[in-house]
Order: structure tokens, then C-alpha cells, then sequence
């Protein structure tokens, strides 16, 4: 990774300074600043972050994301955490989900049975789509 500036005092007049656990070393030539580049960690998309945050807030579990997008219910844990999302309590409310291709969907839609008595969400998840079904009216 290329440094720009010095992050104590912004100068972009800095020299190399030695190697200190496998990172590279500089020293700022305005202000004998040491410093290092920072390491870049792992960034998962904004989309699967949406995607994650959007399936959680339908009812589904941490490790029933996972298994769907692949993501570790860690990660989406603390998304959760970081955005302060809170999902509606309701003990009596627990969608079914199925994953479809686009011929799939569409056939599903065709039968009058399954869209009567139930709300349905479809979303979109890489090439497939996800269809989250639950109950209208539920005593």
C-alpha cells in the first residue's frame, strides 16, 4: 500500500525507516514522525451487509443468514449491534423462506394457491431469488 500523507502532521515529504513486524517503516522529514501503514482488513460488500440487515429484520435467524449468504453470523451480529437495528417482537410471527430460480418463481406465482391468505417478499440473492412467506392472519 502506497502512503500519502503523514497521519501526524500531513506532510507528503516522508522517507523509508526500517521494517517493524513485517510492516514497512517511515519517518515524516517536517515533524520526525514515525508511523507505519495501516493494515486493510476483510470488507464484505455493502450489498450482503443490506441484504443480511433486510433478512434479519424478516425473522430469520443469525445462522440461517449465514447458510444463505454465506457470511458468518458474527459478522452479522455485530451489524446488528453497530446499526442498532431492532426487530419487531412478535412470539407468534416466524416466516418460511425458499431460495427459486427465475423459472421456479415464476411458476410458484402462477399457482392461485400460494399467493392467497399470506404476504410475500421476494428479494434478490446473486442469480437466484429468495421468496419469505408468512402467515396474514394468525390466531
Amino acid at each position: 500500500m502506497l502512503v500519502k500523507t503523514c497521519p501526524n502532521c500531513g506532510s507528503s515529504e516522508y522517507i523509508k525507516s526500517g521494517i517493524i513486524n513485517n510492516r514497512q517503516r517511515y519517518k515524516c522529514k517536517s515533524c520526525n514522525y514515525y508511523f507505519t501503514v495501516n493494515k486493510l482488513g476483510k470488507k464484505i460488500d455493502d450489498y450482503y451487509v443490506n441484504k443480511a440487515l433486510q433478512l434479519y429484520l424478516e425473522g430469520l435467524t443469525y445462522r440461517e443468514i449465514e447458510r444463505i449468504l454465506g457470511i458468518s453470523h458474527v459478522s452479522v451480529m455485530n451489524w446488528v449491534k453497530k446499526y442498532n437495528i431492532k426487530r419487531p417482537y412478535n412470539s407468534q410471527y416466524h416466516p418460511t423462506y425458499k431460495i427459486l430460480s427465475s423459472f421456479e418463481l415464476a411458476s410458484y406465482f402462477q399457482s392461485p394457491d400460494n399467493i392467497q391468505g399470506a404476504g410475500v417478499i421476494v428479494t434478490e440473492l446473486g442469480d437466484k431469488f429468495m421468496l419469505i412467506k408468512w402467515e396474514r392472519f394468525r390466531e
